[in-house]
């Protein structure tokens, strides 16, 4: 009770020289990281949020990738700077005032307003204030205040030396040694009277504290809050340490506290009644403790302009974190009991008192060892009121500062797990090096109750389902289950890949929600006991899919955190639906293979890291994410020469469209977004509609070259995201690559014109080509009718020949069958001139009258020329068929031709031979010579044509 006596009587004064347990991220930017002069004296931040700074060199801007330097056209150091709502940088320099504004291809150009100053008041020396107030600019000098308006410039005259110029709320203040502090009314400067009793020091800042108060600095006599009423100084013991400081600068954050830049302390941050908040000085990451300037950007985090170097601190940040010793061992574990913060590291236990703050990482103190833990601390928990320790070196009980062992010393241990939700209770399972260890609770301390026969595997995660069996988990072997037999002896039983997981290796039990989990390398797998065989958790594997996972940690919210492949993520419950939200700020930050996740409340989450722990305010991480931007910054072309194409001041060039010649060879984009202090979780993915409609990978590449781009207009577009579902809109770069002369639109008119007049020459030879054609054409076709026409003629006479072939061929055919009945006729003939003469010889040598008589009846019959007559009547009725009315022909022609000739002509054109003409007609062979003789004579033929030819010529 003394020692808690005595300490709660000194924690007052020694809180007042403590600094928080927690600390957000310090990021360390050295002169060669940003490429300027060693000391900034300025700091502002534009609508975009592109930071700038009053530098030895000239104006400095950084975007959160590129820094930019643009120097005074005297080459002077800037020592004031301040962005105008018409997005003009007025800047300060030595007997040089202006500003910087966008020139035509976007890129910063500087326009000086010296000109603009009377000249007998031009050497005015160095301009240490900006002010923005009404529609004016104002510039401090130690004797001239410059008052921009209308491009014009007024001049304010020192009564004495003007050691500051600032606004405060709506007033404009300004402070000489002489007169002390003024206000700007009625175009006057007027003094403060309510602050008349203000030492004559230099003021560094004035700041609105609310209810018409606000808060003065000044250079060394300390600070003062100005009311209505009067100045009164304001004292504390964190601003008596102060004191003998001097404060440069100061700002506020929030409503309630306020950041003071020391030069030799660093910055000191105290509430509105002087009280120590926080402190940042060289122990607590800064360069140097000289903090020339400090400014708090639009995310609430702080810049610092140091004497050597520029600093950001995430002030605002979610996430800080705690450092239990000097040398930054790795977290394994920690626990919150009677008060006191308890941090398990790889070099032992270490402790530190806690304020009843809803973030503690605002509690301020030093951390202490606890006695006795030196070493490799591996678990800590809480169970019947009792701290427990798992070291190295075995199990102890912490009370206060001071450690004692559980049992005797042997066996390392890794956790404690109480075998009923339900305190106190009966019995404690833990895990050791070589199996399960059980401890009886009776008479308020922990007895040894035994262990697990047979299992000697290390049991560093082990978890109790709600039917007491204990499920401990090997990364190497699998997945034990521990359960009492019909005997009352606890039995295991061993689960590997072929009982259901996905594999033996990596496997870890967690409880969440009263039900034991294992986390697997294809997710999350539950037990089936009707089965007795693990499978895939269906929930979880809706929402995680088949993730490896490597830790499951449950919060009071019912979250569920869990880590990936080194990282941090949260299956978020607050909501209507779950949702997946990923910390980037800890990735690879974690203690992999030992993580660790400790959730005390919503605001108040630790978490083991590689270089002491993390807590997290997760409350205030949901509700201060940044909103991203995308920016275009630069666009550079090259070929044997780069030039600038944009500067990327702006907004990006989505409305214009900036040409390019073709013989330029690449073209070079870069691309950032102002989300400081986040940087290496920022993932960017671009398009260039024109060349490829699709998005790009995620990638940490804040720049993208392309070559030799063919003519057309072109579309670059870039988005941000610091983790999956939460990107900005797209930045957007319009350009256009102009064509080669030979691809202008005057060589496309000329090339059409020559096209035209080649069409017209085409079209006229083609005529002509047509009409020598078509001659040509048409002679052929005259050609190859007449070609034709023979052949038809050739066809039709070699067809009248087969004709004539034909009918010759019926004609001898006829003729034939008429050269048969002929000398049938004559065969006839002769017959009946036989049977005529047997008859006469017959009769005559009959001496019966009767006989003779009936002979010479048959030898009248024989005797009648009619039948004969007839048959050569038949005999000229066929010939005529075939030689076309032959003989009626010749009696036309020839009337005076007889029977006889006429006989004659017809066996004549019949071919028929001499002979054969002398048998039909009865005569001699002399009898057929005469008579052809006369026939000639009659038909008026000469001796030189042949008889047959002329009768073959005779035709109807």
């Amino acid at each position: 009770m003394k020692k808690l006596f005595y300490l709660l009587l000194v924690f007052p004064l020694l809180s007042s020289a403590q600094n928080t347990i927690g600390l957000p991220d310090v990021i360390n930017y050295a002169k060669k990281t940003y490429g300027a002069g060693l000391q900034t004296w300025d700091i502002t931040q534009d609508a975009r949020g592109i930071v700038y700074m009053a530098n030895n060199e000239g104006l400095l801007s950084y975007d959160g990738q590129y820094w930019n330097l643009y120097p005074l056209p005297n080459r002077t150091i800037v020592r004031s700077v301040r962005v105008s709502p018409d997005n003009r940088i007025y800047t300060g320099g030595q007997d040089e005032i202006g500003f910087f504004t966008p020139a035509s291809n976007n890129a910063l150009e500087y326009r000086s307003l010296t000109a603009l100053i009377p000249a007998r008041d031009r050497s005015f020396g160095d301009v240490w204030d900006i002010c923005i107030y009404g529609k004016a600019v104002w510039f401090r000098t130690q004797n001239r205040i410059f008052r921009y308006t209308d491009n014009t410039i007024s001049v304010y005259t020192s009564p004495a030396e003007w050691s500051f110029l600032g606004v405060c709320g709506d007033r404009l203040y300004a402070h000489d040694f002489r007169e002390g502090l003024l206000q700007f009314t009625g175009n006057v400067w007027a003094p403060v009277k309510q602050a008349k009793t203000l030492p004559a020091e230099p003021v560094t800042a004035i700041l609105a504290l609310g209810n018409d108060s606000s808060l003065v600095t000044t250079l060394k006599a300390g600070v003062f809050v100005l009311t209505s009423q009067g100045l009164q100084p304001l004292h504390s013991p964190a601003l008596q340490i102060i004191q003998s400081e001097r404060i440069y600068a100061a700002t506020m954050i929030g409503k309630n506290w306020i950041a003071l830049a020391t030069n030799s302390n660093g910055v000191q941050i105290v509430d509105t009644k002087g009280e120590l908040i926080q402190k940042f000085s060289r122990s607590e990451g800064l360069q140097n403790n000289n903090v020339l300037s400090i400014y708090l950007d639009r995310q609430e985090n702080l810049w610092l302009g140091l004497d050597n170097g520029i600093d950001f601190i995430a002030y605002n940040s979610a996430i800080k974190k705690i450092s239990p010793y000097s040398q930054e061992g790795s977290g394994y574990t920690a626990i919150i009991h009677d008060n006191l913060l308890y941090t398990g590291t790889s070099a032992g236990l270490y402790s530190v008192p806690l304020q009843s703050l809803p973030d503690l990482s605002f509690s301020k103190g030093a951390f202490s060892p606890v006695t006795n833990t030196t070493g490799q601390v591996w678990g800590l928990a809480n169970i019947n009121d009792q701290l427990l320790l798992g070291h190295h070196e075995g199990a102890f009980i912490v009370s206060g500062n001071t450690a004692r062992p559980l049992y005797n010393p042997g066996k390392g241990v890794w956790n404690f797990v109480p075998s009923s939700t339900v305190y106190p209770t009966t019995m404690m399972i833990s895990g050791t090096y070589r199996g399960l260890s059980f401890f009886n609770y009776t008479g308020d301390h922990f007895t040894e109750g035994g262990s697990v026969q047979g299992l000697d595997e290390s049991c560093r995660f082990v978890a109790i389902d709600q039917q007491g069996t204990i499920w401990v988990s090997h990364p190497y072997h699998g997945v034990y289950k521990v359960s009492k037999d019909v005997n009352g002896k606890y039995q295991h039983h061993l689960y590997t890949a072929a009982d259901g997981l996905p594999s033996t290796l990596n496997n870890h039990v967690y409880k969440i929600n009263n039900e034991v989990l294992v986390a697997t390398e294809k997710g999350v797998y539950t037990y089936d006991a009707a089965k007795d065989r693990f499978s895939p958790s269906a929930f979880y594997q809706e929402l995680l899919g088949q993730k490896s996972i490597r830790y499951l940690c449950e919060d009071n919210e019912g979250n569920i955190w869990f880590i990936h492949e080194k990282q941090l993520a949260v299956l978020d419950r607050s909501g209507k639906k779950p949702v997946i939200l990923r910390l980037p700020e800890l990735d690879n930050k974690l203690l992999s293979g030992f993580e660790f996740i400790y959730p005390m409340n919503a605001r108040n989450i630790f978490i083991g890291g590689e270089k002491g722990f993390f807590l997290v305010n997760y409350e205030k991480y949901k509700q201060t994410m940044p909103a991203l931007q995308a920016m275009v910054r630069s666009v550079r072309i090259f070929n044997r020469r780069d030039s600038l194409l944009f500067g990327g001041y702006l907004s990006d060039s989505s409305k214009e469209s900036s040409d390019i010649q073709h013989n330029w060879g690449s073209l070079r984009i870069n691309y950032a977004a102002p989300v400081y202090g986040q940087q290496d979780n920022l993932e960017f993915s671009y398009r260039l509609r024109g060349l490829d409609d699709n998005w790009s990978e995620w990638t940490a590449k804040t720049e993208k070259e392309y070559t030799h781009l063919p003519a057309g207009n072109y579309h670059f577009e870039v988005k941000v995201r610091n983790h999956p579902g939460n990107e900005s809109a797209p930045a957007i770069f319009s350009f256009r690559i102009l064509p080669p002369w030979y691809q202008s639109v005057w060589a496309y008119l000329v090339y059409l014109l020559l096209i035209a007049i080649g069409i017209f020459y085409l079209y006229k030879w083609q005529v002509k080509k047509f009409k020598l054609q078509q001659e040509k054409y048409e002679k052929e076709q005259t050609q190859l009718q007449y070609l034709h026409q023979l052949e038809i003629n050739k066809a039709e006479n070699e067809l009248v020949a087969l004709r004539n072939e034909k009918l010759q061929a019926e004609v001898d055919f006829k003729n034939s069958e008429l050269a048969t009945n002929a000398m049938h006729l004559v065969q006839k003939s002769e017959l009946m001139a036989k049977l005529r003469s047997e008859l006469n010889h017959l009769m005559k040598a009959l001496d019966n009258e009767k006989a003779q008589s009936e002979i010479k009846k048959m030898v009248k019959v024989l005797g009648e020329d009619e039948k004969m007559d007839n048959d050569w009547m038949q005999f000229t009725h066929h010939f005529d068929k075939v030689h076309s009315d032959f003989v009626v022909v010749l009696k036309e022609k020839y009337p005076s031709i007889t029977a006889n000739e006429l006989k004659l002509s017809a066996y004549l054109r019949m071919n028929l031979s001499t002979k054969e003409i002398a048998r039909l007609m009865n005569i001699s062979v002399r009898g057929v010579e005469i008579s052809r003789y006369r026939l000639r004579k009659k038909l008026g033929i000469s001796s030189e044509m042949n008889l047959f030819d002329f009768l073959m010529s005779i035709k109807s």
